[in-house]
């Protein structure tokens, strides 16, 4: 049973993985928080503070999230707040592979 799970979790991993590989070309961003790994079109980093405490806004238009569980990956808007760093990188376009 418990190999069964791990076989399913691996090829949901694979499949979104290829998903990925499929949908970079769509967008400019890549952004890996802590929780998630997106793909935008739009970022907007807001860093903010509260009692003495510094946090990170970071909200999204056209993404993509690598969830394997959620069945649509495809987001509108993103707005997530986090305590912990955020990466936001440019995708090179010209490095893709065609």
């Amino acid at each position: 049973m418990e190999e069964d799970l791990e076989r399913y979790e691996t090829e949901v991993e694979l499949k979104i993985y290829q998903e990925y590989r499929d949908v970079l070309p769509m967008f400019k961003y890549v952004v890996e928080t802590e929780r998630r790994f997106y793909l935008a079109n739009e970022v907007n980093l807001e860093v903010r503070s509260t009692n003495g405490s510094m946090f990170f806004e970071v909200e999204m238009n056209d993404a993509w999230v690598w969830d394997m569980f959620r069945p649509a990956r495809f987001l509108k808007n993103v707005k997530v707040l986090t305590f912990r760093d955020v990466n936001i990188e440019e995708v090179d376009q010209q490095g893709l592979p065609i």
